[in-house]
């Protein structure tokens, strides 16, 4: 079973996070790349079905050249060869034009199962995976919290806020994932070595047949029109208990509105 994970190098959440003054895009220069944090469950879970069912494991990345350093953890953790999608005519893509080029690619790479973490953890949409499965014209199975493959099939536990749903659909099929599937494997220091062995395809967007103009900022549908810094933050309110501490607090969590 020929098996693509989709990850993404995103800022490092405990470091401050900036936009660029000219643009309005996200400083990726200003703090250290980091593989996305759910996207490590999508690994994990790839690496599961390919020790299950056999076959082999491919991570593709969007993003610029340092965004291989995400792609080396993945290797080391398993995977089995990379594709890194870069090009500067990629910068400033939006969800919608991310998904047009991983399309593009993953339709040069071949695949039966496409695997993604639920979302990044620096724009937070969670719209990339139905996006591909729209554009690649294959069902969608998103939110998954188990996995399993029944012969053609692929059968998930998709997480409801009532509990879950048991979707099945036949392959090809584009699969997300949420953190409590598994517990991502750290890489050892044997995969680690191994990783720098492993074969990784750099694409420019004219290898993947990649229209221009569908790209970039210029083509995105979403745009950022102001910014500004936020603000200091405020000296916090203290509460004195009279025997009404109670009553006190729950008065500020109230004008607040969180209660």
């Amino acid at each position: 079973m020929n098996i693509v994970v989709c990850v993404k190098q995103v800022p490092d959440t405990a470091t401050e996070r900036k936009l660029r003054s000219d643009d309005k895009t996200l400083d990726r220069d200003a703090v250290d790349g980091v593989v996305n944090e759910l996207d490590e469950y999508a690994v994990e879970e790839a690496l599961k079905l390919k020790e299950a069912h056999g076959g082999e494991v491919t991570v593709l990345t969007m993003g610029p050249g340092k965004a291989t350093e995400t792609i080396r953890k993945a290797l080391a953790m398993g995977a089995d060869k990379a594709v890194h999608l870069t090009d500067d005519a990629l910068h400033g893509s939006d969800a919608l034009s991310t998904s047009y080029a991983l399309s593009q690619a993953l339709k040069r790479i071949g695949f039966d199962l496409v695997v993604l973490g639920s979302e990044s953890t620096d724009a937070r949409t969670g719209m990339l995976p139905a996006m591909l499965a729209e554009r690649l014209d294959v069902p969608q199975l998103t939110l998954a919290n188990k996995v399993e493959i029944e012969g053609g099939e692929v059968v998930i536990q998709r997480i409801t806020d009532y509990g879950y749903d048991k979707v099945a659909a036949e392959l090809p099929a584009v699969l997300s994932v949420v953190e409590k599937i598994n517990e991502p494997r750290y890489p050892s220091f044997k995969g680690i070595m191994a990783a720098k062995k492993k074969p990784v395809e750099t694409l420019a967007i004219g290898d993947a047949e990649i229209a221009a103009d569908q790209v970039g900022l210029g083509a995105a549908w979403s745009e950022v029109v102001e910014f500004a810094a936020a603000p200091p933050r405020a000296a916090g309110t203290i509460v004195k208990d009279e025997g009404d501490g109670g009553q006190k607090a729950a008065d500020f969590l109230a004008s607040k509105k969180f209660i």
